[in-house]
């Protein structure tokens, strides 16, 4: 039985590696769902409706995806959604930590909601926002790691 998954992350900026992970999932699920977090704590680089327009662009063709932007917390999301699975993705070890305690939090605040796992395919395990970015303003080309809309926007904003 398939079901709806949501995928939820700050995505300042959406990576290949995120659009692996959507387009895997979408082989499992019915629906995935792109939550776009506000998320005002990480101090994103650009605004949640340029992160949910990079997203959009970054997934365009994918069947059974849907991108939305969110401010609250995931499970009551997820709930008014329709998702009971939350997807996340795990690039390193390191990952698992964090991943553990919030899949935890999550249970007790829901435990109707499970969170699932998938790893990036091996060629963008080592991409992330941070570096990315990192790269971005230094000029350097970061074509191999985002959507050509992605790498514009981080070309005017990093000027």
């Amino acid at each position: 039985m398939k079901q709806t998954a949501i995928y939820p992350g700050t995505f300042d900026p959406i990576t290949h590696g995120h659009t692996d992970l959507v387009e895997r999932a979408t082989r499992v699920f019915d629906r995935v769902i792109v939550a776009v977090a506000a998320n005002p704590v990480k101090k994103p680089t650009f605004p949640l409706e340029e992160r949910i327009g990079m997203a959009a662009a970054a997934l365009a063709g994918l069947t059974g995806v849907e991108v939305c932007g969110f401010d609250r917390l995931l499970v009551e999301f997820a709930r008014e959604r329709g998702a009971s699975i939350i997807l996340r993705g795990l690039r390193v070890v390191s990952d698992f930590e964090y991943e553990f305690q919030l899949a935890g939090m999550n249970r007790k605040l829901d435990p109707g909601i499970e969170t699932l796992y998938l790893m990036p395919a091996e060629q963008y395990a080592f991409i992330s926002s941070s570096l990315v970015k990192e790269i971005a303003s230094l000029g350097g080309d970061v074509s191999a790691f985002v959507h050509a809309g992605v790498m514009a926007a981080l070309s005017r904003k990093m000027r």
